[in-house]
């Protein structure tokens, strides 16, 4: 058997980035996967990837997959998608909280506008689809419970260089108050035998968005594969619930503390 034969995984900004990619690799390990973010159409945003292109490699590749398009900084499509997955899939045994919509600005030229989403989609989305995913895993005895965070989560050394020199403060913030939910959560959810982390990229990984926002280039040699933080993810996901939660991890030291090398991912 596969890993998460059985499962039903629900996978937030998997439309392209680290989030398709952990829907192929938890398909591939046997997961139905419910695809969800806002990219329905190509066009709609100015980054690359869809969530119908991501379902379609799925099922191209002889997994199981549903694209449900979903705003998750809207309650009601929060509480949609969650539906829709138990519906057409079953209750969710696994959420990864992935989407993320960065604005990257100093403190004092933030807009209101562009605060609130960031909090919304960064921090209430995963807080109401954790409460929302919960008593179905619950129920069944084992869940899965991932937020993907960033190192920009991290406390700026001074003099600042990079990121906490350009603008991270919020993208920052709110890691670090996602990172904190999923400890807690860990906690409150010991009992119910159900598995919370937060996982971020050893590196900085290539994709449609850090690529937007310049943070990386495609050819930098010391970037990270996003196949690495899916094969993490997946460690992340699987195991027995009590025996690796409550942590703050980072995809290629949880690698090397499970005793696997990332070459098998970085050749994908």
């Amino acid at each position: 058997m596969a890993e998460l034969d059985g499962k039903v995984a629900v996978v937030t900004g998997a439309s392209r980035g680290i989030g398709a990619e952990i829907a192929r690799r938890f398909a591939a390990a046997g997961a139905a996967v419910v695809v969800t973010a806002r990219t329905t159409e190509a066009g709609m945003s100015p980054l690359p990837g869809t969530i119908g292109e991501t379902a379609e490699q799925i099922l191209a590749a002889g997994g199981t997959a549903i694209a449900v398009p979903a705003d998750l900084a809207r309650p009601e499509d929060r509480e949609r998608l969650i539906a829709q997955a138990r519906e057409r899939l079953g209750p969710p045994d696994i959420l990864v909280s992935n989407a993320a919509v960065s604005y990257f600005a100093r403190v004092e030229d933030f807009t209101p506008r562009r605060y609130r989403l960031m909090m919304d989609v960064l921090v209430e989305a995963p807080f109401h689809l954790a409460t929302l995913a919960a008593p179905g895993m619950r129920t069944r005895g084992e869940g899965w419970i991932l937020n993907i965070s960033s190192v920009a989560a991290r406390h700026p050394h001074l003099p600042p260089t990079g990121w906490a020199a350009g603008g991270s403060t919020v993208y920052g913030m709110c890691k670090a108050a996602l990172e904190r939910l999923s400890t807690g959560l860990a906690a409150e959810l010991y009992a119910d035998n159900i598995a919370v982390n937060a996982l971020s990229p050893s590196q900085v990984v290539p994709t449609p968005g850090t690529l937007f926002h310049h943070i990386t280039t495609a050819d930098n040699p010391d970037s990270e594969p996003p196949s690495v933080m899916a094969e993490a993810a997946l460690h992340l996901c699987h195991r027995a619930p009590r025996t690796l939660t409550g942590r703050v991890t980072y995809s290629q030291d949880l690698l090397a503390e499970l005793g696997l090398t990332t070459c098998s991912a970085e050749g994908t």
